[in-house]
């Protein structure tokens, strides 16, 4: 009895932790994220278009990352916003972080969304090449 109950716990854990590893491997293929360092470089040594098209990308994609991240906080404030009588009035309540983490990922969204602006600016489209 007891070693079937450790069997099914392994099984378990093991089962759980394929699933998880196979939703990072899927996400991995879709998003390109660069070190710190690696942007910096990157940012530094743009001169052609398709690097500011490869930057303009990357700061879409966190812009996109960064509003989803908003809206989650965003619902959370709400939720935490009907129960602030019930909570201690102790600094900071739950629901000042919620919103504090909103207004933050908001933010980040934003300047995502200029720098990529930017950058698109930099990088033109490339012009159809005309048939003869």
């Amino acid at each position: 009895m007891k070693l079937n109950l450790i069997a099914t716990g392994i099984l378990s854990f093991s089962l759980a932790g394929a699933g998880s590893a196979q939703g990072t491997t899927s996400s991995a293929e879709n998003d390109t994220h660069y070190a710190q360092a690696q942007l910096k470089q990157l940012m530094r040594e743009a001169h052609t278009p398709e690097q500011y098209q490869v930057l303009a990308g990357y700061y879409a994609e966190q812009q996109k990352h960064y509003l989803q991240q908003a809206a989650e906080e965003k619902q959370e404030w709400v939720r935490r916003s009907q129960n602030v009588a019930s909570v201690a009035a102790k600094y900071p309540r739950p629901v000042d972080s919620a919103r504090y983490l909103y207004e933050y990922y908001t933010l980040k969204a934003s300047e995502s969304g200029d720098l990529a602006a930017k950058y698109a600016q930099l990088a033109p489209p490339a012009l159809p090449s005309q048939a003869k």
